[in-house]
């Protein structure tokens, strides 16, 4: 379980296909610390193990699902990577429950800034729009965010010049994909009103 507050950027220093899967090795600094094989590290808000750690550099295998899944698929040498440790029992929650478990790609539509801060607008699959509701969370590429506004096909955020300039949003720009995970309340509301 994550919290969708953003630790660090790390840098991907490698990504290869191999006979079982895919390769992703990065180099972090604050995340690595304390970490060892089987320990989990959300990557762009993905939950990933971590099966290999020389000093600060981090190695995880992924499976096909997952590279299908994230915007990993698209990442490459030298790519910033959002980074959270998972939540400790004792510790705050001061985004929202992330799970780590990705729903789908969203892309970037518009990506403005607005005074200080920037505004970004995502179109999800069609899908994902009924669990996305205004005031409401959704974490995108791991980041905790609030909803501002929910069209039919899309939806906006804001975003702070603090929260530009510590994840890895402020290398993104319209037409790049990001990772989205709606709130699991409103998956949890809709299997109990289905009844099955």
């Amino acid at each position: 379980m994550f919290t969708g507050i953003v630790e660090e950027t790390g840098k991907v220093e490698a990504l290869q296909k191999t006979s079982s899967g895919i390769s992703l090795a990065l180099t972090a600094s604050f995340t690595a610390q304390g970490l060892k094989p089987g320990d989990s590290l959300a990557v762009n808000g993905c939950c990933l193990t971590v099966v290999e750690i020389r000093d600060n550099a981090l190695r995880f295998d992924l499976l096909g699902e997952t590279w299908e899944r994230t915007n990993l698929q698209f990442v490459s040498r030298g790519s910033l990577v959002n980074l959270e440790r998972p939540l400790r029992a004792d510790g705050r929650l001061d985004g929202h429950f992330v799970t780590g478990h990705i729903d789908a790609i969203g892309k970037i539509s518009l990506w403005e800034r607005a005074g200080a801060d920037h505004v970004l607008e995502i179109s999800p699959p069609a899908d994902l729009m009924r669990y996305i509701v205004q005031k409401g969370s959704i974490a995108i590429d791991g980041i905790s965010l609030t909803v501002a506004d929910a069209a039919e096909k899309s939806f906006k955020v804001w975003i702070i010049p603090h929260t530009y300039q510590v994840t890895a949003l402020r290398e993104r720009k319209a037409g790049d994909a990001v990772n989205l995970e709606t709130d699991i309340l409103g998956k949890y509301v809709e299997r109990l009103l289905r009844g099955k």
